[in-house]
């Protein structure tokens, strides 16, 4: 095999043409090759070769593609109508069910009828590439193909090997899909490979704060967005993929892990799924999508007077990012250093940013009654609102006045229940975690992990990357303190994570 991408003259074969076959014939028509699609649904292949060429007839009407493209790239296209019709096929791309046994059987037929250089690529999500290959007299030709819907417009493959696959192989699978305009990265076939199994703490810490009463859905998902940066909210996430679809991936990959306690599935969630609330296709999820219902506002605080001398601590990102909100507020303010990881005082009040304790506790071990937390945010100076935490110690003018200084910067201010972590913070340190853990235990690169969340999830940054951004030295602290709050497994720290730290290193080096 060559590691230079398949030529186009390559027929390539799409087996199941629902959206996400229909998506990669698309691609691969688009990129030059001779496509055929197979469907066992009467007239499905021949409707989906139709809707494709739709789609291109749209593009070249929006001048994404000259109609002289759009033509060629139409005729690029045909249905079969039985799996001998595959027989010159020089790659097979099955978007079929996600059963172990319709994909065994799909492929082991395809044997008797391909040639020995054809490739088989499974686009599946979930099942194991070392388990489809089993079935196989030559399980070398097997590789995971994983596109992400819409495959036309999302630029992310994940090129999964299993134990049997030639490296050759996957690397011709990576090459080619460069070449049709992808972004691939390599991973090896464990339960979720990448993005499904480093996006699973940005659901499970959600559910969990819910679950604790922290703040309620739209809340945790308005400080997701405006300080996190992420595209959506956790719950409004769950809502648009479906709780029947994103619980069972879930169950899934903690089964697959032989129910770690990392990937352990939420009973709030069950119970969505058990009513039958899917979200949006059924109407009713987190939220209430039907006719005439209203979505609920993020729970923001009453305004309030930054009452007293401001003081802003030490040079950190967010001291400095606080200084200059405050700057352009037109709010004066002194400078004094940073003593014990405060970034700003007001009268009475103390602001820290979380580092993954309660502000009880912090409050009770630094002997600073008047304690309050803010979030991380992914840029201080762009962000819109800060999830905020006080004391139980804490007097409530200084819960005020911090409140205050805080709306005074800019900040909408969502007051949370006294959790450890916060929302944003403890979410990324635990999809830092889970990314560290991944590249640890050989799955991927660490390149390859920070590229699968931002392209495969729109993750506004690498897991890793955003680690090496807050401080790794900090991530370990957040999980070292939520391991110890809550006394679970859960939290139990990467090595890959505990090196760099030991190392006085970034994560990327």
């Amino acid at each position: 095999m060559s590691h230079t991408p398949l030529p186009q003259q390559t027929i390539i074969a799409v087996v199941g043409t629902g959206a996400m076959g229909a998506g990669i014939a698309q691609v691969a028509a688009a990129a030059g090759h001779p496509v055929k699609l197979l469907d066992n649904r009467p007239d499905a292949a021949a409707r989906a070769v139709e809707g494709i060429r739709a789609q291109f007839a749209k593009m070249a009407e929006k001048g994404k593609l000259t109609a002289e493209a759009a033509a060629a790239a139409s005729a690029r296209l045909s249905a079969v109508h039985e799996l001998a019709d595959l027989a010159d096929a020089g790659l097979i791309v099955e978007a079929i069910v996600e059963s172990l046994e319709a994909k065994q059987t799909l492929y082991r037929d395809l044997e008797a009828i391909v040639g020995p250089d054809c490739i088989f690529g499974t686009n599946t999500s979930s099942i194991s590439v070392t388990a489809i290959g089993a079935a196989l007299k030559h399980p070398e030709r097997l590789a995971g193909l994983h596109f992400f819907n819409p495959a036309p417009l999302m630029a992310l493959v994940e090129i999964v090997s299993g134990l049997a696959t030639d490296k050759a192989v996957a690397d011709t699978l990576f090459a080619s899909a460069a070449a049709w305009g992808k972004t691939p990265v390599h991973a090896k076939s464990t339960p979720g490979f990448i993005v499904n199994r480093v996006a699973r703490p940005y659901y499970a810490e959600a559910l969990r704060l819910a679950q604790e009463g922290a703040a309620d859905y739209a809340t945790i998902d308005a400080c997701c967005r405006e300080a996190g940066g992420f595209r959506m909210g956790p719950f409004e996430l769950m809502d648009m993929i479906g709780h029947d679809v994103n619980f069972a991936v879930t169950n899934s990959v903690w089964r697959a892990f032989y129910n770690d306690q990392r990937f352990l599935p939420s009973l709030i969630q069950q119970e969505l799924v058990d009513a039958g609330f899917f979200g949006k296709k059924t109407g009713r999820g987190f939220y209430d999508y039907r006719d005439g219902a209203s979505h609920p506002a993020a729970q923001t605080e009453a305004a309030q007077v930054p009452a007293g001398m401001i003081v802003i601590c030490g040079e950190s990102i967010a001291a400095e990012a606080l200084a200059d909100r405050l700057t352009h507020s037109g709010l004066s303010f002194s400078r004094a250093p940073d003593s014990d990881g405060r970034i700003a005082e007001i009268g009475r009040a103390v602001i820290y940013v979380t580092d993954g304790r309660s502000a009880t506790q912090r409050a009770a071990e630094s002997g600073v009654d008047n304690t309050v937390l803010i979030d991380l945010a992914l840029d201080y100076d762009k962000a819109t609102r800060l999830a905020m935490a006080a004391a139980e110690q804490c007097e409530p003018s200084a819960i005020a006045a911090a409140t205050g200084l805080l709306q005074a910067a800019g900040f909408a201010i969502s007051r949370f229940l006294d959790i450890p972590g916060l929302a944003v913070m403890r979410t990324v340190a635990m999809l830092a975690n889970e990314a560290a853990d991944a590249v640890n235990q050989g799955v991927c690169s660490e390149t390859a992990a920070d590229a699968a969340m931002r392209l495969g999830v729109n993750y506004p940054q690498g897991p890793l990357a955003w680690a090496d951004q807050v401080g790794v030295e900090t991530i370990r602290d957040v999980l070292a303190y939520l391991g110890t709050s809550y006394g679970e497994d859960r939290y139990r720290i990467s090595p890959l994570i505990q090196r760099a730290v030991f190392a006085g290193r970034k994560i990327h080096g």
